[in-house]
């Protein structure tokens, strides 16, 4: 095993192809440190939500479950008179994808995607964490025999769920560097964006061109008003409720809506705005925005998705009947074993073809202990079981069963590897929050300048 190093200066500066996994530059840890704040709050409430469904689906009063989750509120008009199942997935997950969209935006004008040398190792990461699982889905769907209805749901374990993950290093305990955090955060945002891309063209049905088109009028008043620093809460949600509607009406899944009207919203400094702005010119109104919207994001919209999606019978043979489908297998060795082979395959792949190394401060055994983690696939996981077999379906609860126990078993997997390198991590921590003069930024940033 490589020998652990304590950071005690910092790293030697980075020039193209030398090296990767090395510390952000000081805005971008605080950002990260935040973001990953609120989700690591948020990812205890999902765990918890999603107990609290599995008791009462499994509880004596389970009928009463699926009861309120199938209870239609909403209007006829738009199609609007939805489940409350189905306003949490179409309606609370539009404010986590506006949330992703929010991070695409920033993270391709002033993040970690801005240049190829930075974005090289979390997109090519992503990528393969898509790839590979959804590959590994169909070879053992194929492989296992089923009809080709099963092949619907090959996006099932492509997704990464990072509230869900950064819950699971919250109970452990463990202590990550910046980098490591940095690289988690910025493959998630890949991952979303893949994510929303394959729900918008794979899973949309009865596609109306008409809704869409008109969608565009109240999207482009929403981002001329915040172009411009104008951000109104009653100017802004009416609009972006409307485009939201229109999208959901024209066919396409309506989280795709919340995606939009995340990337329409500025990051950098405008010439010039008028009188009558809300904020300065200056301001990055997507940073604004998501330290608003990200805590509603992790802390009700996300969680109450999974309290609704998330409720399966397994007790009395419904375990059994899941794990007897090809479907759940599919999406179990996808999370577990097509994650890891596509994340930690595809980092490899760029190391080796550019001749990258690891910072000295890590080690490959860290690389794979991100690459488990990855294979928690929660929330965007369940969002396309439904959309690719119908919510309530037999087969949709199969994929419930197999999401959860696929999750859990990439997360104990992650826990086990990163708990053995947490006393280095703690060390890594430690010197990159060392602090001695006092002035609010740790010390080893000041020296890297």
């Amino acid at each position: 095993m490589t020998p652990d190093r304590r950071p005690e200066t910092p790293p030697t500066t980075n020039r193209v192809g030398q090296r990767f996994f090395t510390r952000p530059e000081w805005a971008e840890v605080r950002f990260v440190t935040n973001a990953l704040r609120t989700e690591t709050i948020g990812g205890i409430l999902l765990l918890v939500a999603s107990a609290l469904a599995l008791i009462w689906a499994n509880s004596p009063w389970s009928e009463a479950y699926y009861a309120v989750r199938d209870t239609k509120v909403g209007t006829q008009w738009g199609d609007l008179r939805l489940t409350l199942g189905h306003w949490a997935a179409d309606g609370m997950l539009a404010i986590f994808f506006f949330v992703a969209g929010l991070e695409l935006k920033r993270e391709f004008l002033v993040g970690e995607l801005t240049t190829v040398r930075k974005a090289a190792v979390p997109v090519v990461a992503a990528v393969g964490g898509v790839l590979v699982p959804a590959a590994v889905y169909v070879a053992v769907v194929v492989g296992m025999g089923t009809d080709s209805g099963a092949l619907r749901g090959w996006a099932i374990p492509a997704a990464t769920d990072i509230a869900f993950a950064l819950a699971v290093l919250a109970v452990i305990g463990s202590h990550l560097p910046s980098a490591l955090r940095s690289f988690l955060l910025t493959l998630a945002v890949v991952d979303d964006l893949i994510a929303i891309t394959i729900i918008a063209v794979f899973y949309t049905a009865d596609f109306t061109s008409r809704p869409l088109l008109l969608a565009l009028i109240p999207l482009a008043i929403f981002a001329a008003l915040v172009q411009r620093r104008i951000t109104h809460w009653w100017l802004l949600l009416p609009l972006a409720g409307a485009t939201w509607a229109l999208v959901h009406a024209s066919g396409v899944h309506a989280t795709v809506a919340g995606v939009l009207l995340g990337l329409v919203v500025p990051v950098t400094p405008r010439a010039r705005v008028p009188s009558v702005s809300t904020l300065s010119r200056k301001t990055d109104v997507a940073h604004h925005f998501e330290h608003l919207v990200r805590p509603v994001s992790a802390g009700v919209a996300v969680p109450l998705f999974a309290f609704f999606a998330s409720g399966v019978t397994v007790l009395g043979g419904g375990l059994g009947t899941a794990l007897r489908d090809p479907v759940a297998w599919g999406v179990i060795l996808g999370l577990v074993i097509g994650k890891l082979l596509g994340v930690l395959g595809a980092t490899w792949l760029v190391a080796r073809f550019t001749h990258a190394e690891l910072s000295e401060d890590l080690t490959w055994s860290d690389v794979l202990g991100m690459a488990l983690l990855t294979g928690v696939g929660f929330t965007v996981s369940l969002l396309v079981g439904e959309l690719a077999f119908g919510v309530g379906s037999e087969r949709d609860d199969h994929v419930k069963v197999a999401i959860l126990l696929g999750s859990l078993m990439a997360a104990s997997l992650a826990a086990t590897v990163l708990r053995i390198r947490n006393s280095a991590y703690r060390r890594i921590v430690e010197a990159e929050t060392r602090d001695d003069d006092g002035d609010g930024i740790p010390d080893i940033y000041l020296a890297r300048d």
